[in-house]
């Protein structure tokens, strides 16, 4: 029996199990099919680093004080953060992975950095 490539349409030539006919339409056939959630992601991650960078180019000292509008008008978007950390006392810092800030009083954030994460 003869086999075509679902991508292109070509013959395939070789193992009896092969589906496409190249590395090439393999590639192009899962980018397609996973197109919109790479989109997703994508973005996401893109969001995340930016947040991060900010982060890390306020925090000079590994604890530092700022107000939210700094951290807004640099792009800072409070939406987006990899984990919450709630203290016994019940302050609720939020992650960008090792840089993280606690929500003050009167519009102003902890900035902190985790130590020996990883």
């Amino acid at each position: 029996m003869e086999k075509s490539c679902p991508e292109c349409g070509n013959k395939i030539i070789g193992r009896s199990d092969k589906k496409f006919c190249s590395d090439a339409c393999r590639n192009a056939h899962n980018n397609a099919l996973n197109k919109d959630q790479k989109n997703l992601v994508r973005n996401i991650n893109n969001r995340l680093r930016k947040n991060y960078r900010i982060l890390e180019t306020l925090n000079t000292k590994d604890k530092t004080k700022v107000t939210k509008e700094r951290l807004l008008r640099a792009g800072f978007n409070f939406d987006y953060f990899t984990s919450i950390y709630t203290t016994k006392t019940g302050s609720v810092y939020y992650y960008l992975y090792d840089q993280g800030y606690l929500p003050l009083d009167n519009d102003f954030y902890l900035l902190v950095k985790k130590e020996g994460v990883f």
